[in-house]
């Protein structure tokens, strides 16, 4: 069970209180205790009447005002949703499942449920490194929020930890990954390569990437060094011209 503890559970914008509830009692089955939830500030009593024997995790329970500040401290931030996009792949949860488990067992993993009617909107489902959906039977619109939730964590606590894992290094945390796309934006914009028309179409296309790879320091370093060179490269030539050093 202690592999578990890096695991947190985000609820996004619920709707209803007896599905906190019964989204807390399928962490307490499943062996997870971290609840966030994001856009409340307190539980209302039903909360408490369908959380059987699941009372310290909405007591141990943290309220966000934003998802970014939710997942802040994450590693990797799995968002479930039915929403297809071409350009960033939706996997199923098993598939989920299997790539979490090939990060290192440090690794900080955020799983977020949005609004039962709405889902996540689509920024904050852009903020997700993967994107899973829960396979059905049936043509539903969508698992009850507490099935989801219990249906999800049974799946990460059946499959548990590789040993070893796939991959060496951990990635940022979710807040530096962030920081991280925004030095990237800023480089771009610096190099012209920004314009009003393509400006949304650009920052959208840069934060998807950047969250998709779950970038780790080594990653982040690489990148961004490539980038800086053209900015610095030219400067350096055009001051020597200037000395006449170049001219030939």
């Amino acid at each position: 069970m202690k592999a578990l503890s890096r695991f947190a559970v985000v609820l996004v914008r619920p709707d209803s209180p007896e599905n906190i509830g019964l989204a807390a009692r399928g962490m307490a089955n499943a062996g997870f205790a971290d609840l966030r939830v994001v856009g409340l500030e307190r539980f209302e009593a039903p909360v408490w009447r369908t959380a059987v024997h699941a009372e310290p995790i909405l007591e141990g329970a943290r309220f966000f005002d934003s998802l970014p500040e939710a997942v802040a401290d994450r590693h990797v931030v799995a968002g479930s949703t039915a929403r297809v996009r071409r350009d960033f792949p939706l996997v199923a949860l098993p598939e989920a499942v299997r790539r979490i488990a090939e990060y290192p067992s440090s690794t900080r993993v955020g799983l977020v449920f949005g609004n039962e009617r709405t889902g996540l909107t689509s920024g904050e489902i852009g903020l997700a490194n993967l994107r899973f959906h829960i396979p059905q039977a049936a043509r539903q619109p969508s698992y009850n929020l507490g099935v989801a939730v219990t249906l999800t964590l049974y799946e990460m606590a059946r499959r548990g930890d590789p040993v070893p894992s796939v991959r060496k290094d951990r990635p940022l945390t979710h807040a530096e990954q962030a920081e991280s796309g925004d030095r990237f934006r800023a480089m771009l914009d610096g190099l012209g390569f920004m314009r009003d028309t393509n400006r949304t179409f650009i920052e959208e296309k840069v934060r998807d990437i950047f969250f998709r790879m779950a970038l780790t320091a080594k990653d982040r370093d690489v990148i961004l060094a490539m980038f800086r060179k053209p900015l610095l490269g030219p400067r350096r030539r055009t001051s020597r011209i200037k000395r006449g050093k170049d001219i030939s």
